[in-house]
């Protein structure tokens, strides 16, 4: 097969990053004067490898953006005598001075501007271009950079916005839109529409740039198949129902048959299923894209707060465990249970013996170097494409609970053993079976705040979630009850974006 991305990156010498008082203004890593940066094919090739391992950050992928939102939710209780890690989140503390909001914030926006530098610049560099080769690469590159730059906007829109509402979109608040670099830009946030019309221009851009010959499966950069991955998520959040079934067929029904369910109930090696392999090597048919790591070089570690082995390398000390009502969510046959859950007993004093989240372990690979619970992120699978079209085939004005009722049967069967667990959907019962298998798939994966968020009164009659205290669970937050409307839902923006100087930022409800 022929891969772009084989032949891919040089290595990038990264220089202290120059900070102002705004995340909006950060300069891009280089280790050159930026009047002097990205001027030759090798410069561009760096400048994208830079922004790759900033993608590493344990405040994006690999840290705070995939666990915060589900810790902030009722997926996990924190255990008597947890170290207090990401307290604020689960207690609905969260201020916008919070170290953790400030970071997620600042890492999206320093990725955004390195984009907007590449894009600044790189078509004067492929203009000087005499080989047809070089200028294939640059391209490529640029796509990529048009699909990082749209999920960056994207997740920060996710976090820091209300939910897309269609009919009051052109008045909700946005996020500051960056476009370019050299020229100076208000800080002002533009509407939610604009916003999301933002990310959609730059994923058309890059479906139109990427050729979908170049897709893989288990990728490190950016591909065909990722930019319409993300498409179709975004399009879900607009509640465009067609463009999210259009975009997620792209990758479902790919033409060249590159993804497939890694399947829970066959048999990848003697110890371990196609789906658990997935998650003990990173590798698997069904992840479309997933930030890349090496036993070198790394961001974050997922699974050390549901398990902490490292603390003295004999018993388990968990901050938060499953709740409950995610454990009996599994059903019998549903083999996703063991991949994802172990009973241990913890080392704490009390004793604790609980279904401990083992899905983030660790890459096997790493724990022969001695590290342990590194995995690497895997924003896009597959079985959220599924779920995705699943749920778009189902709010259509005209729905297809045929076609949705088969999605999810296609989801369940590569997840029970014997090919099991039909359901069927209808107009009674499909959100809450669809709330309940993005549970049950996407466990710990970051989707679950901004899921509440935006279906509203649709779920749960818009009571959103009630905590209920289980054994040895933290007494401060284990009853917390939070209503769909609750402005805490989303972020605040980070107290020194609002005081910067020249900010026109508008905070949001939760900064108050």
């Amino acid at each position: 097969m022929k891969i772009l991305n084989n032949i891919k990156y040089f290595a990038v010498a990264v220089a202290t990053m120059v900070a102002t008082t705004s995340c909006l203004d950060k300069l891009p890593q280089s280790a050159i004067p930026v009047d002097d940066a990205m001027k030759s094919f090798e410069d561009a090739s760096q400048t994208v490898t830079g922004i790759y391992s900033m993608m590493k950050s344990s405040a994006l992928w690999s840290g705070y953006l995939t666990l915060l939102p589900d810790i902030q939710t009722d997926l996990v209780y924190a255990v008597e005598g947890y170290s207090n890690t990401y307290g604020q989140h689960w207690l609905w503390d969260i201020r916008s001075t919070n170290s953790e909001v400030e970071a997620v914030y600042a890492a999206l926006y320093n990725i955004i501007s390195n984009c907007n530098f590449y894009l600044e610049r790189i078509d004067s560099i492929i203009a000087k271009q005499t080989d047809d080769y070089n200028i294939t690469i640059l391209e490529q590159y640029t796509g990529e950079v048009y699909t990082i730059r749209a999920l960056c906007y994207s997740e920060l829109i996710k976090i820091y916005c209300e939910a897309y509402n269609p009919s009051t979109a052109d008045t909700q608040l946005g996020v500051v839109l960056r476009k370019g670099y050299s020229e100076e830009e208000a800080s002002i946030r533009a509407s939610l529409k604009e916003s999301y019309e933002f990310v959609i221009d730059d994923l058309e851009r890059a479906e139109e740039i990427l050729d979908n010959q170049y897709d893989v499966y288990s990728s490190y950069y950016m591909t065909n198949a990722v930019a319409h991955a993300l498409h179709a998520r975004v399009a879900l959040y607009m509640q465009d129902w067609d463009a999210a079934i259009e975009h997620s067929s792209k990758v479902i029904d790919h033409e060249s048959g590159m993804y497939s369910l890694s399947a829970a109930n066959q048999m990848y090696t003697n110890s371990m299923t196609f789906f658990d392999y997935m998650w003990n090597y990173d590798l698997a048919t069904e992840t479309i894209w997933q930030v890349g790591f090496t036993p070198t070089s790394y961001g974050g570690a997922l699974g050390r707060v549901f398990l902490n082995f490292t603390t003295d390398y004999t018993y388990y000390y968990p901050d938060y465990v499953p709740a409950q009502w995610v454990l009996d969510l599994y059903t019998s046959g549903d083999m996703r249970y063991s991949s994802y859950f172990a009973t241990l007993t913890t080392g704490y004093d009390h004793g604790l013996t609980w279904p401990l989240l083992v899905k983030y372990y660790g890459n096997q690979n790493f724990i022969g170097n001695y590290i342990y619970h590194v995995s690497m992120p895997k924003p896009f699978r597959l079985a959220e494409q599924y779920l995705i079209r699943a749920e778009a085939y189902c709010r259509k004005a005209t729905p297809d609970f045929s076609k949705a009722s088969a999605d999810m049967n296609t989801l369940r069967a590569s997840r029970f053993s014997g090919g099991g667990g039909s359901i069927s959907l209808s107009a009674d019962n499909y959100i809450e079976q669809i709330a309940q298998e993005r549970v049950r798939e996407l466990y710990m994966e970051g989707h679950r705040l901004q899921d509440l968020k935006r279906w509203g009164t649709l779920y749960n009659n818009g009571e959103g979630f009630t905590r209920t205290s289980q054994l040895h669970s933290l007494s401060e937050g284990s009853t917390i009850s939070v209503k769909a409307d609750d402005p805490r839902l989303v972020w605040p923006i980070p107290q020194h974006e609002l005081e910067a100087p020249g900010s026109q930022v508008v905070p949001n409800k939760s900064n108050n």
